[in-house]
């Protein structure tokens, strides 16, 4: 890929970014872990797999303005037709769009081209370790979404299952704790469970400040009031 390539594309890419978890700073550490990953692969097409980097999550914005799209949807078909406009094979384009709508952790699509299941252990690394945790906690206040929720009994609710509402413990339980497991490739797996005890100690640690602090209000609260 040329300078002049790469900058077209990233200005575009930076048109597109303004959500501030998914800011161009996410973007480059995404394209960072893939060419670490991809020095340690048999890539086809260097240049599909930084257009897909850069482009990955052009989509969060139409997502973030309606949750019923797919962000990896959208943009896939908006990377696609950009590259298009300036110049691109159809056969690229389209590789960088596949390579898009396959990344997403909640997708069911598998990715099917060594770029993509690149992109997909890159952007997977985000989820992972202490920045997987911060990256969480932004977006999540971003929608409002709160740092815990109490069920029944008032006990703090971890299971995303329980509630249609969501919070910073109901996303752990279901991706972060369990993004370790979706790796395609060795040295993406690697890095992740390079990660991985940070997170733990983390959440391990504020639901043990947090819980002892649930439960001696309860105890409190029973002393104090009364019919």
């Amino acid at each position: 890929m040329t300078k002049t390539t790469y900058k077209e594309i990233n200005k575009f890419m930076l048109s597109q970014m303004l959500d501030s978890a998914h800011d161009k700073y996410h973007v480059y550490r995404v394209l960072n872990y893939a060419l670490d990953i991809a020095s340690h692969e048999c890539v086809d097409d260097m240049g599909v797999l930084i257009a897909a980097c850069l482009l990955h999550d052009i989509g969060r914005e139409q997502q973030f303005a309606n949750p019923e799209l797919c962000h990896a949807q959208v943009g896939g078909e908006m990377a696609h037709e950009f590259l298009l406009s300036i110049g691109w094979e159809s056969s690229r384009a389209q590789h960088v769009k596949e390579c898009i709508t396959s990344h997403r952790y909640r997708g069911n699509n598998t990715p099917q081209s060594i770029e993509a299941e690149i992109l997909s252990d890159a952007d997977n690394l985000e989820a992972c370790g202490a920045i997987g945790i911060a990256r969480t906690l932004i977006y999540e206040g971003q929608t409002g979404e709160p740092l815990y929720m109490l069920g029944e009994n008032d006990g703090i609710i971890e299971d995303s299952r329980q509630t249609k509402e969501n919070s910073f413990f109901q996303e752990y339980n279901f991706k972060l704790k369990n993004v370790y497991d979706k790796f395609y490739t060795e040295h993406g797996k690697k890095l992740a469970l390079e990660r991985q005890e940070t997170a733990t100690n983390f959440y391990n640690g504020l639901f043990a400040e947090i819980n002892m602090n649930n439960i001696n209000g309860m105890k409190k609260h029973a002393i104090i009031l009364h019919e």
